[in-house]
């Protein structure tokens, strides 16, 4: 049986505490790419309480993506946004979610993040990730930027790190290791990464700056 709303509530407050809460409550996070970085992301701030969720991402779920990401065999073939959204709500039912299937480019993604307090990019592309971190930071002035850069291989977990790169800016990651030059993306490497970005969001919203 599904909790009521404010059982719900209670329970979120008693784990953090009312004030605590209130700003996970309130706040908008978007997430760009609902991979193995965006869809593990997700489902940490969920869990948390986050009020809402922007989710975009073009893609469809395959089968190749199941061993990092948080989909379902039976979803294979549907839009991940979409997927990931009924997910998400069979963990935290009372969540708002908006559900974007779409590209982001120069042209739209002000539009798609207007809303948002905190964007974490999670896209897999260098191309779109440069776009994103400098098209946030120099469009969308009041929005703190979570990113990633390198979690691939089977090297040791200890080198995924948070660093602050300026008042605004995040950056989760080895920042070194590369898909093209290791054996591809393993899930718990992946998973960490996506942990980094999901408690970097949380301090954020708690009004913890450092790292």
């Amino acid at each position: 049986m599904i909790p009521t709303k404010t059982e719900w509530m209670d329970a979120l407050i008693a784990r953090h505490g009312r004030a605590l809460h209130e700003r996970f409550s309130a706040a908008t996070v978007a997430i760009c790419g609902l991979g193995g970085l965006g869809s593990n992301l997700a489902f940490a701030l969920a869990r948390a309480g986050i009020g809402r969720l922007v989710l975009i991402d073009f893609d469809r779920v395959d089968l190749t993506n199941l061993h990092r990401q948080q989909y379902q065999a039976s979803q294979i073939g549907r839009y991940k946004a979409e997927a990931l959204a009924d997910n998400l709500l069979e963990i935290a039912p009372y969540l708002e979610i908006k559900a974007v299937t779409g590209r982001i480019t120069e042209e739209n993604f002000a539009a798609l993040l207007q809303e948002a307090d905190i964007v974490c990019e999670a896209f897999d592309d260098a191309e779109a990730k440069a776009m994103l971190v400098n098209g946030v930071l120099e469009r969308l002035p009041d929005a703190y930027l979570v990113a990633a850069s390198g979690m691939a291989g089977m090297g040791t977990p200890n080198t995924i790190r948070t660093r602050r790169i300026t008042n605004r800016f995040y950056l989760c990651g080895d920042e070194v290791s590369d898909v093209a030059d290791s054996m591809g993306l393993v899930a718990p490497r992946v998973m960490l990464c996506a942990a980094h970005q999901a408690h970097t969001v949380l301090r954020l919203l708690a009004g913890e700056y450092d790292v």
